[in-house]
């Protein structure tokens, strides 16, 4: 990760933790100028996640900025929903279809339910997808490579891009860290943010698949306008406002029920 990226991510978790930053504390901790601070707290403000202040910036109100967690730890979160997102999602696809699989625990739960299906080609930057799948002999399965990110068993970078781009993909299964009416789907890694911004390009549909607890969630690196999306696939819990907003977009909301 850059250094501009990874100063931005330290100052919002500063944020979310203390409510608020001043500039000089900022330029003594990061060794940098306090230009280049201020600059920071521009951008956090345009994300929607800072009100800068005078020598500083403050949390803006009802802003949530998530800390990422481990792909081991998302797999025990709302377990039970992300099987049923899971199943419903796979019930999309149909035989002879070209998709993308994002990695991630939802996304790996579509893969657990592809069984049975024919003449599918599954583009993935997971390894956990592609240890999933590795024993289905009647799928096409091809991984994007480049760099390996432990955190989260995915790859990225500039080979899994380059890869990406000569491709096209009938659909894509998209997981997301934070889903916001007003600031978009985002997630907490500028790479992979890069990545699924290309997986978008290249997919005629892009599905998202998510737990309620994402919508209102935001996160520091953008990967999609909301009107980008085709359908989503998400619980019970998901608020009237949010399924409401979602529809009036044209957006397809499909209700899992646990």
């Amino acid at each position: 990760m850059r250094d501009t990226s990874r100063r931005r991510v330290e100052i919002s978790r500063m944020l979310k933790d203390k409510g608020s930053v001043q500039v000089p504390n900022l330029s003594e901790m990061f060794k940098v100028s306090t230009v280049t601070i201020r600059k920071d707290l521009r951008f956090l403000e345009k994300q929607g996640l800072a009100t800068r202040s005078y020598g500083g910036a403050m949390l803006k109100d009802n802003t949530l900025i998530e800390m990422e967690v481990t792909v081991g730890d998302k797999q025990v979160l709302h377990a039970e929903v992300k099987s049923s997102i899971g199943m419903v999602a796979a019930n999309l696809v149909t035989n002879g279809d070209s998709i993308i699989l994002d990695s991630g625990s939802t996304t790996l739960q579509i893969a657990s339910h592809l069984k049975g299906k024919e003449n599918l080609t599954i583009v993935t930057n997971g390894l956990n997808i592609v240890n999933e799948l590795a024993h289905h002999e009647n799928l096409e399965v091809i991984l994007l490579g480049g760099t390996l990110r432990r955190k989260s068993q995915s790859f990225f970078g500039s080979l899994a891009e380059n890869t990406l781009k000569e491709l096209h993909v009938d659909k894509l299964f998209l997981g997301v860290d934070g889903f916001h009416m007003e600031r978009g789907i985002t997630t907490h890694f500028e790479a992979e943010a890069l990545l699924n911004k290309l997986m978008c390009k290249v997919a005629s549909e892009v599905i998202v698949v998510t737990d309620s607890s994402k919508f209102g969630r935001v996160c520091l690196h953008k990967i999609l306008e909301p009107m980008g999306v085709r359908k989503i696939v998400t619980d019970q819990n998901i608020s009237n406002e949010y399924q409401e907003g979602l529809q009036r977009l044209g957006i397809e909301v499909i209700i899992v029920e646990i």
